[in-house]
């Protein structure tokens, strides 16, 4: 085993310059009232990762340009397709009148685990909340479907970008599946 150089990994990665016309995959993101700035960061980060479509930025979740979210996104915010809307309901009508659905990332009596979905249930728009209290009641009674991450332990909630980097990249898996 060797680990990659820099050169090797970037050469298997969509360049710079074609960032823009490069296919990518039939998913969005969108975070409802996010507060911690290194978040927003983090998710901008995963977004590209994952190579969604777009990333809304909603309620007073903050938008770039910021310094802390620049700390954790690394150049992301140059390469994800991003807008701000305050209000969500905005947001979620342009992402369902681009034909996707509305997934939230929530403990519901209706959720169902992450994993569980299938290239069916493309394209979606994947909605995580507030870190404290969740997706708002609006956007919750806008959704599609809910889907969420089983916990085994004591806690029962993850960090929201930890969460929504799970919940991404499981869709990732899910599409890339032959």
């Amino acid at each position: 085993m060797r680990k990659l150089t820099h050169d090797e990994i970037s050469a298997q990665r969509v360049s710079p310059h074609r960032v823009v016309e490069a296919a990518r995959l039939p998913l969005a993101g969108m975070l409802d009232n996010i507060r911690s700035l290194y978040n927003v960061g983090s998710m901008f980060r995963t977004s590209d990762g994952a190579f969604i479509r777009h990333l809304y930025l909603c309620g007073y979740t903050p938008p770039p340009p910021r310094k802390e979210i620049d700390k954790t996104a690394l150049g992301a915010v140059e390469t994800i397709p991003w807008s701000h809307h305050r209000d969500p309901m905005e947001a979620i009508g342009i992402a369902k009148s681009s034909g996707m659905r509305i997934c939230v990332l929530e403990q519901t009596d209706r959720s169902i685990p992450a994993s569980s979905l299938t290239k069916g249930d493309f394209p979606l728009c994947l909605v995580v909340g507030n870190e404290l209290t969740g997706i708002s009641p609006a956007v919750l009674a806008a959704a599609d479907l809910a889907v969420d991450i089983p916990m085994y332990g004591v806690k029962q909630s993850l960090n929201a970008a930890v969460a929504y980097g799970i919940a991404l990249f499981e869709f990732v898996r899910i599409l890339k599946q032959t």
